[in-house]
């Protein structure tokens, strides 16, 4: 029985090492094939973006071309008229998720590396060059500060083409990692220059250019990070085109199973995995599927790093009402999104992107198309269900042994443990008050987040209308037993404190907001007036 290639994205190693294959080559047909110049396909993490890029790679790169010629035996590919284009051109072949740097001087290290180790692999072609042209070669090569790395792709394209006379494939994986990793760190301004020079240099104005494929999780439009490519043509989970080549079909999943033994479990396997659509058809996931094989067990396996510090931010920005239609996700209903495909980073984040950017991460799916920019989307399985709620707290709060603490605490009616809790989430996410002043109170909508993964024990309802107005946070308890909590939260204007917090207490006294929870019956409810002073926060109750 072949091994299960869990993690293992190198194509050779996958055919040569007797790992499990799912024969995907038919895209190098229709790759091949295509008119674009240049592509782009956005899917979510763990998807198959490497695997195929690896396989591109193998397929059509001159060196060690009889070698790989043997990698393609019985499969699709070596019985269509593309297999003439085997090992015919030099191939370059990146991954720009090796680029990472919390600064952009780290980044910028990084980069170099990246490009050095990538040199490495054609030192070669040394031998040819001019005198010029191998001072420029060595510059990237052996790391120096003005090596001139916008040019890196562009150059080594160039020399070769002059080596085999034939144009230059290009293959640029996870091209939006670095990218979205600055944006998380403050410097995406001066990351997005960089990159944007590298791309279109080697991309658009460069001659030796065959054909560029690139992947990503998303297509990052702010500061025109394609502007300069007129030749692109991106395919999202949106396009028929090549809708079959990421993620597995429900025939390829059933081959499979079959050859694990496993295929009694269909059923189970399709409500837990299956739901995706890309373009017209459904797909599953495929790292949760070989997860499955492996252990035999129904499990959630996947989650998606992928675009973690976009959605934080945007579910920062957003108001309470966000985590009412996320409930409602959960509990089955769809909800409707517009989209432009193009996820804008920079100063003006939208949170009207939120929705957007977990469609294209992967924790939605589309249900059905309305018009050109409208769709229906739903959660996409019961894999993604089952740690939905618990994944924005893993998002924004970096772990999940404050829920449990905070679990306890408000069952124990632990006032003072329940603030000192608050006050670390707060604390976590202090960078973000502080570049962000223009909120009025963003507190309600981090602590509406961090309460929303209690959703097991605590019904969290944010701006409920309730009495004579709107409590900030309402948590009513899913054992009528237990406490409930009144939350009214507020920003510091002044210094003192303590009395901000009892003014916040009488205004729950006043407006009556505990007639939501009399009327549910509940009998001890206990009310917390909170003020924030950037850090700190003092309560009273």
């Amino acid at each position: 029985m072949k091994k299960i290639p869990i993690g293992v994205d190198d194509f050779k190693k996958i055919i040569t090492d007797n790992y499990f294959y799912i024969d995907k080559t038919k895209f190098i047909e229709e790759i091949f094939n295509d008119g674009a110049e240049v592509k782009l396909f956005t899917r979510p993490r763990r998807f198959g973006k490497t695997l195929n890029m690896s396989m591109l790679k193998n397929f059509f790169d001159v060196r060690e071309a009889e070698e790989n010629k043997k990698l393609f035996n019985n499969l699709y590919i070596k019985n269509s008229p593309v297999f003439a284009e085997q090992g015919k051109y030099p191939v370059v072949f990146v991954s720009m998720k090796e680029i990472k740097g919390t600064t952009w001087e780290e980044m910028q290290k990084s980069s170099r590396e990246t490009l050095s180790n990538l040199y490495e692999k054609y030192k070669y072609l040394r031998e040819n060059l001019d005198e010029r042209n191998k001072r420029k070669f060595d510059k990237i090569w052996f790391e120096e500060i003005d090596g001139g790395y916008n040019d890196a792709l562009n150059f080594l394209s160039k020399i070769l083409e002059e080596q085999y006379n034939e144009k230059v494939i290009v293959l640029i994986d996870e091209y939006d990692a670095p990218l979205t990793m600055a944006y998380e760190y403050g410097f995406y301004d001066r990351a997005v220059v960089f990159f944007k020079s590298m791309y279109g240099a080697c991309l658009k104005t460069n001659s030796s250019l065959k054909m560029g494929v690139l992947t990503g999780a998303i297509r990052v439009a702010q500061a025109g990070i394609f502007s300069d490519l007129n030749n692109i043509e991106t395919h999202t989970i949106l396009d028929e085109a090549y809708d079959e080549y990421f993620g597995l079909l429900e025939n390829e999943v059933e081959n499979a199973l079959i050859e694990y033994k496993t295929e009694d479990k269909l059923e189970d396997v399709k409500s837990w995995y299956d739901g995706y659509k890309f373009g017209n058809i459904e797909v599953y996931n495929p790292w949760s599927i070989l997860k499955y094989i492996k252990y035999k067990k129904l499990d959630a396996y996947w989650i998606n790093t992928s675009g973690n510090a976009l959605i934080k931010e945007l579910l920062l920005l957003s108001d309470g009402t966000v985590f009412e239609d996320l409930d409602n996700l959960v509990n089955g209903q769809e909800k409707t999104i517009y989209i432009n495909e193009n996820v804008a980073l920079g100063n003006d984040l939208d949170p009207n992107r939120l929705w957007e950017l977990m469609l294209f991460s992967g924790y939605l799916t589309v249900k059905e198309k309305i018009n050109s920019e409208a769709y229906l989307v739903k959660i996409p399985n019961k894999e993604i269900k089952s740690f939905f709620k618990g994944l924005f707290a893993e998002i924004i709060f970096k772990g999940k042994s404050n829920i449990a603490s905070m679990k306890a605490a408000l069952e124990s009616k632990d006032i003072n443990t329940i603030i000192r809790i608050l006050e670390k989430i707060v604390l976590n996410a202090i960078s973000f008050y502080d570049t962000n002043k223009k909120l009025e109170n963003p507190y309600q909508t981090l602590l509406a987040g961090f309460f929303y993964a209690l959703d097991d024990y605590y019904e969290m309802k944010p701006n409920p209308e309730t009495g004579y107005g709107r409590a900030d946070i309402i948590l009513k308890p899913r054992n009528k037993k237990w406490s409930g909590y009144i939350f009214e939260l507020k920003r510091a204007k002044t210094q003192n404190l303590e009395k901000e917090a009892e003014k916040a207490l009488k205004q729950i006294e006043e407006k009556k907001y505990d007639t939501i929870l009399i009327n549910e019956g509940i009998k001890d409810i206990i009310k917390i007036g909170l003020v924030f002073d950037g850090k700190k926060a003092v309560a009273y109750y």
